[in-house]
């Protein structure tokens, strides 16, 4: 009868497959190590793709800025920095007259608003948040603090930006012992008071304007009293003196006097 065989004394090995594996990453390194070694890198390049990067993922401590070289500016496309701006400042713009209207919104009041223009931009501010009826000075807190907060997004502007500000009327006359004989003189002294007050928040009167426009543009029909609480308003007409804009106006105007003759 056979002997049964003892088992073998000696450790146990690794699996095969565990060896050809690390025969394998070991190929793959040496594969690698190989074609670093055959490339070339420019550490300039490196470190301005890194920066660029971390400026566009706002990781950078100073902003997204970041420092580059002569030839890459030169070689960069421009930025049009003026239309973030701008894009930036109506933001804020939009963000102030929505906390404006909430408030409106309670005291059944029509609401500011925020519209495009051909040469800018306008913003209506209803006659109920700055006056009281048949006044011209305005002594609500709230449009106080509303008008500083344009007055600071006003300052963000480019410098040649203008604000004109107009004021309207509805078609009602004022009272026999008002100060204002009539719409003319209530608009005008309503748009001079918006623009003192930006004054007073440091913006500069070379780049205000004021006027009135009584009753005569109106925005809804007076034959309602919230027809005519729309056409209480004063607006802040932004437009720009560029020479591309003052060009345009000339333009129209020769056109217009060419039709005429």
């Amino acid at each position: 009868m056979a002997k049964k065989a003892k088992p073998c004394d000696c450790p146990k090995c690794m699996p095969g497959w565990l060896a050809a594996f690390g025969d394998l990453m070991s190929l793959l390194l040496t594969f690698f190590v190989l074609l670093l070694s055959m490339s070339t890198m420019d550490a300039k390049k490196v470190q301005e793709a890194i920066g660029s990067l971390a400026g566009a993922l706002s990781v950078l401590e100073g902003g997204t800025k970041t420092e580059i070289s002569r030839e890459r500016q030169q070689m960069a496309s421009p930025i049009d920095s003026q239309s973030e701006t701008a894009n930036r400042v109506k933001m804020a713009m939009r963000k102030a007259i929505v906390e404006a209207n909430e408030m409106l919104k309670s005291a059944g009041s029509p609401e500011v608003t925020l519209e495009d223009a051909q040469s800018g931009f306008v913003i209506r501010l209803p006659g109920a948040l700055l006056f009281k009826p048949g006044s011209a000075t305005i002594e609500n807190e709230d449009a106080i603090l509303f008008l500083k907060r344009i007055a600071l997004i006003i300052q963000k502007l480019p410098p040649n930006l203008y604000i004109n500000v107009v004021g309207h009327t509805d078609d009602s006359v004022p009272a026999a012992n008002a100060p204002f004989r009539d719409n003319w003189d209530l608009s005008t002294a309503r748009g001079v008071s918006v623009v003192k007050e930006l004054i007073k928040d440091k913006i500069s009167p070379k780049r205000l304007t004021a006027g009135g426009k009584a009753q005569y543009d109106p925005v809804a029909s007076n034959s309602t009293q919230e027809g005519k609480a729309k056409n209480r308003r004063v607006e802040l007409r932004f437009y720009s003196t560029t020479s591309k804009n003052q060009q345009a106006v000339k333009k129209s105007i020769l056109d217009r006097k060419k039709q005429v003759k």
